[in-house]
């Protein structure tokens, strides 16, 4: 028992902290966990002994020495009644033998007084009568005690012939047994308890199998690999140096010399030992687990396959409690049907509220995915524009090709980046800026508690994917190529797209335009993050935000 207790202490203490749970995917830490269960089967193996000893053999022990102590009692005690019986009868015959040589000297004496008194004429008659019958009674007390002698004698002799021919040794023939019978159960306890650890060895054979099948699945290639995984940063090594040629400096021809280094164009805050780059100081660092870690929320800060895994999680998280949020969502309705069916079982009413908060957390936790797909497009779009880098034309990046968007969910691919990208976004802020102007959406104030974007949808400041009406962009056309008409005037922002709302959705706040469902809208500014896009009615001027998450979008081919 006490090494039972201390494998299952030894186990408990070299179980992985819940820190040190992420580092447990590697084979030799997987293997070690399998090996630390195995080795506590084996303590339940040693406390499966401990019990059956404990059992079967020590409860029988306690109860066969008790029996032992008091059978062994009992017939000493009977050896000593028998030697105390003897030992009084042989006492008894002394006495008698005592009692019968006394009766005999005085029957001697009386027999000579009177031998002697009847020779001496000198006494008279009646004297020797006297001395006659005190012959005669000594002499029958001599008689008496002699016969009394040789009855205890008799007895004495068969007693102790009894005593030793059969009483004694019965009594040592069942002290005997005891001990044979005491002898015979140790040998029997000895069998019992190799039998009660062999029973178990199968299953000890088992775990031992167990720990060698576990140490078999130790991989280092293959954990050296899902380190590499894990940890690469994706950037790419840096370019060949150009040559710089002086003289060509020296008369004014030179080119800056251009480093054809892929990770130049990467974040300068990434260039940090967290990206596997040297650093000018760099700390001591302490331990693989650890470098990858992000304080911002859209994981900037990282390398692209790190930012990428991490959005991934994130995203998966939030699906996860969507799906959660929508399966309550589903079981407040039920619930409310059955009230509205039956108003006995409760108020319809009191669900209300209750769904109310659930819809503001449905619509809360789809902007957030919403936000954190945006976020994994710019990492994929920017981890595109690296893989795309030309040798001889840095920053050079694939066309960007339409895509559909389903809830806000799909990827874009539409975006413009590089060089260019500020150009375009200067030109579209321009063009949003002049909406500003529109004294129709001007001086609007949302809704307390209406969960609009960061940017105030009214503003019109948020950074959209147009470019001004006058400007070199070809004509807008849909996914099959053909032209689209244009419904807006010099004063109205270009459509870039189109969307189909797929929920009906009312305004609850200001800067918010209602839609039915199925109805098809212009898209004039995307969503830049919040949850919201920007669109207007087809053949009207009204213009207002309406949640990502409502909608399905159609972008136009502006490629």
């Amino acid at each position: 028992m006490e090494y039972a207790g201390k494998l299952r202490r030894l186990v408990k203490n070299h179980q992985p902290k819940k820190k040190d749970e992420e580092d447990y995917q590697y084979s030799p830490c997987r293997a070690f966990k399998l090996v630390m269960n195995e080795v506590n089967d084996l303590a339940g193996q040693h406390e499966v002994i401990a019990e059956n000893l404990q059992t079967n053999i020590i409860r029988e022990v306690n109860i066969l020495v008790k029996d032992f102590k008091e059978d062994r009692k009992k017939h000493l005690q009977d050896g000593m009644r028998m030697m105390t019986s003897l030992s009084n009868q042989i006492q008894t015959l002394e006495r008698a033998r005592k009692n019968y040589e006394k009766a005999f000297k005085e029957a001697e004496r009386a027999l000579d007084n009177y031998q002697r008194a009847d020779a001496d004429l000198n006494l008279s008659r009646m004297e020797v009568e006297k001395q006659r019958t005190n012959m005669t009674i000594k002499s029958q007390q001599c008689e008496d005690t002699k016969n009394e002698y040789a009855n205890q004698l008799q007895k004495t002799n068969d007693l102790q012939a009894q005593h030793y021919q059969h009483l004694m040794p019965n009594v040592f023939q069942h002290l005997q047994e005891l001990d044979e019978k005491r002898i015979k159960n140790i040998k029997n306890f000895m069998i019992q308890s190799v039998d009660i650890e062999r029973s178990v060895f199968p299953i000890i054979n088992q775990c031992l199998d167990g720990i060698l099948k576990a140490s078999d699945q130790i991989n280092e290639k293959e954990d050296s690999l899902m380190v590499i995984e894990r940890y690469k940063s994706g950037f790419l090594p840096p370019g060949d140096f150009q040559f710089e040629d002086l003289s060509a400096m020296k008369s004014g021809e030179a080119q800056p010399m251009i480093i054809n280094n892929a990770i130049t164009s990467i974040r300068p805050e990434a260039m940090t030992v967290k990206g596997t780059m040297s650093a000018g100081k760099l700390k001591k660092r302490v331990g693989l687990f650890g470098i990858f870690s992000s304080n911002k929320e859209d994981y900037s800060d990282l390398p692209p396959n790190q930012r990428k895994k991490k959005l991934q999680q994130r995203l998966e998280e939030i699906s996860a409690k969507i799906q959660q949020e929508s399966a309550t969502r589903d079981g407040l309705m039920k619930m409310k049907g059955v009230y509205e069916q039956n108003p006995a079982l409760g108020d319809p009413m009191s669900i209300e509220g209750q769904l109310n908060d659930s819809g503001h957390r449905l619509d809360k936790l789809r902007q957030e995915q919403h936000k954190f797909q945006m976020y994994l497009e710019e990492a994929q779009d920017n981890g595109a524009s690296i893989m795309n880098v030309s040798p001889s034309v840095p920053g050079r990046r694939l066309k960007s090709q339409p895509s559909r968007l389903i809830n806000g969910g799909g990827q874009r691919h539409h975006r413009h980046s590089g060089g260019s990208g500020g150009e375009e976004e200067s030109l579209s802020r321009s063009a949003s800026d002049s909406s500003v102007s529109n004294p129709t959406t001007n001086n609007k104030q949302s809704a307390p508690g209406t969960p609009l974007p960061s940017h105030n949808p009214e503003s019109g400041l948020g950074t959209s994917h147009t470019s001004l009406p006058d400007s070199d962009e070809p004509e807008p056309t849909d996914i099959d190529g053909n032209a689209q008409p244009e419904y807006y005037d010099a004063d109205q922002l270009p459509a870039l797209g189109m969307c189909r709302a797929l929920y009906p959705f009312e305004a609850t706040s200001e800067g918010s335009i209602p839609m039915y469902d199925g109805e098809e809208l212009h898209i004039i500014e995307l969503d830049q993050g919040d949850g919201w896009t920007r669109v207007r009615r087809q053949g009207d001027t009204e213009e207002g935000f309406v949640p990502t998450s409502y909608i399905e979008c159609t972008l136009y081919n502006n490629s």
